[in-house]
């Protein structure tokens, strides 16, 4: 993982809902929480599993629990649904490697994703949900 600053790193909102995973992907392989949250709305919701969603500080420190595994994570968006203002992203994850602490890591799904353009044109999630489709 990288130790650059989320500045430094030029990890920013994107202005195109396709470009946001990629974004997304850069920012948490980046290891920083900051960078990561500037891609989220400030209410944004994150689903830990089928029925939860956190907001707030539980959101932050859930996406900090995958940082800290210190696994890069990896994006294949499949679709891209534009309505306005509004995006629906539905893409293949995978977090697979090493923890910081030797264990082995393997998370991987479709996830189901929601973002929305901000007044500054720049698009964030509103719901981020890797357990998005599940059987």
């Amino acid at each position: 993982m990288s130790t650059d600053s989320p500045a430094r790193a030029g990890i920013d909102a994107p202005t195109a809902p396709e470009e946001l995973p990629a974004a997304f992907a850069e920012a948490f392989n980046s290891g920083e929480p900051a960078a990561v949250e500037r891609l989220f709305e400030p209410d944004a919701v994150f689903v830990t599993e089928p029925g939860n969603a956190v907001s707030g500080e539980a959101r932050r420190a859930a996406v900090a629990d995958f940082l800290a595994l210190g696994v890069p994570i990896a994006l294949a968006p499949r679709h891209v649904y534009t309505a306005g203002d509004l995006a629906l992203i539905v893409g293949e994850y995978l977090i697979e490697g090493t923890a910081a602490d030797g264990s082995a890591v393997h998370s991987a799904g479709v996830a189901t994703d929601v973002a929305r353009r901000g007044a500054d044109g720049r698009w964030r999630y509103v719901i981020d949900s890797p357990p998005g489709i599940t059987p």
